[in-house]
């Protein structure tokens, strides 16, 4: 079994790559975040055609998550509670969806990327990751094989990225982010790469800017977080970088768990 968690940067612009990707590297499921267009215009007939089931949940222009599955698609949500940016209604946000399938409840998962520390993103950010706990410690209680896929946009410590020491403080590398990621791994999620590769660096993410990726100047921000049953079935995690290279990519490259079934 394999599940792949992929911030796609926009699915309109990136259809072709995400086609590729499915027939190339066949996860049998892919959690994908950034779609940047609203639900009903997701390429839903283009991605069956692949054999895969969709649940998604977009909006216009922002954000956006989806599912995509070998299996049925059953149980599924979409949204967390509590209160949102400026107190708006935070599902106005489509940056969460949930779906049992496979033998796994799986979550594709869009944390704010918070744009600077000091701003209300920022502080939505932070608010984010403590409704995601929240939910969290209820879905553990279920005592299954959960995956929740996520861009995170924290990189948890200093292997996770090129340089710490001059992004040390700065959005997605500061204390205050990873600090909130600890406390969902506190609540006993796995992280799967860490977990599976104890000293190893890849990232995930590359600035378009400054010929970051020709440099392997990234960051690892993209995360698979496992229930107890999940890690205990965890085979293999590593990064795909090999999209990242196509012409005109997303910005990201999926991270992939390979599991016992």
């Amino acid at each position: 079994m394999k599940i792949a968690t992929w911030n796609v940067n926009s699915v309109k612009s990136r259809l072709e790559h995400l086609q590729k990707y499915l027939q190339d590297f066949k996860p049998d499921i892919l959690l994908l975040q950034e779609l940047k267009c609203v639900t009903e215009n997701f390429p839903y007939v283009e991605i069956e055609e692949l054999g895969y089931n969709i649940a998604a949940h977009g909006q216009k222009t922002y954000n956006g998550v989806a599912i995509l599955s070998k299996f049925p698609l059953e149980d599924i949500r979409t949204g967390l509670d509590g209160a949102g940016l400026n107190g708006q209604n935070p599902d106005e946000q489509a940056r969460y969806i949930e779906a049992v399938t496979g033998g796994f409840r799986v979550a594709s998962v869009y944390v704010p990327n918070g744009q600077a520390v000091g701003t209300d993103k920022f502080d939505y950010k932070m608010r984010f990751f403590d409704r995601l706990r929240e939910h969290a410690i209820e879905l553990l209680k279920y005592n299954e094989k959960l995956v929740i896929g996520a861009d995170y946009n924290v990189a948890p410590a200093d292997i996770d990225v090129y340089d710490p020491k001059s992004l040390a403080g700065s959005v997605c590398f500061h204390p205050a982010e990873q600090e909130k990621f600890r406390a969902l791994e506190f609540l006993g999620l796995t992280d799967a790469f860490r977990a599976a590769n104890p000293h190893g660096q890849q990232f995930s993410w590359w600035d378009y800017r400054g010929g970051s990726w020709e440099h392997g100047k990234g960051m690892r921000i993209d995360h698979l977080l496992l229930s107890p049953q999940a890690a205990d079935c965890l085979i293999s995690c590593a990064t795909e970088e090999t999209p990242r290279g196509w012409e005109k990519p997303s910005d990201h490259a999926p991270v992939a768990g390979v599991f016992k079934s």
